[in-house]
């Protein structure tokens, strides 16, 4: 085989399965008039396709397409159906995932993140803020507490009147 031959046959399989360019098809045409050798590699495609596809098309032609189908269709009715509750505890069923140490690391993890992110939202906090001042004063007609925060700038005032006294037995 020629130089120029070997480089036609790699475009030789594409002119046979009508692949090709019409650039590369006329290149494959010009070449196969001046070239025995690509003219019988060409000979010997069509007599193997011809080998091959008349015993497929006899063997499609005796196969009852339909009743395969059918048969498939049957066979997959037949399968047991699983109960819903075992499709669901198939789907929750985590035992592939500990069969991987992977998960080892990020289930330690997931647990320290939870334990502190658990400290920080549950962690109590006085209700009184740092330094507060409580004065009480009794007078004769009212009793006043006054209770100051001085870091929020809150004053709460309490005014107590004396009981009403009733006539002495």
């Amino acid at each position: 085989m020629k130089d120029s031959c070997s480089s036609i046959s790699k475009l030789l399989e594409k002119y046979f399965d009508q692949e090709g360019t019409d650039k590369e098809r006329l290149l494959v045409e010009g070449h196969l008039q001046d070239c025995p050798d690509c003219r019988d590699a060409l000979t010997s495609m069509e007599e193997l396709r011809t080998l091959i596809k008349i015993p497929i098309e006899k063997a499609a032609q005796k196969e009852d397409f339909p009743w395969v189908w059918q048969k498939i269709e049957r066979e997959i009715r037949s399968q047991e159906k699983r109960v819903w509750w075992q499709s669901l505890r198939s789907w929750l069923d985590v035992s592939p995932l500990f069969k991987k140490k992977v998960w080892i690391p990020a289930v330690a993890t997931a647990v320290v993140l939870l334990f502190v992110t658990a400290q920080i939202i549950f962690k109590k906090t006085p209700s009184y803020s740092g330094a507060s001042v409580v004065e009480y004063v009794e007078s004769e007609t009212n009793n006043v507490m006054v209770y100051d925060l001085e870091k929020s700038m809150v004053t709460v005032i309490w005014l107590f009147e004396e009981p009403e006294k009733g006539p002495s037995t």
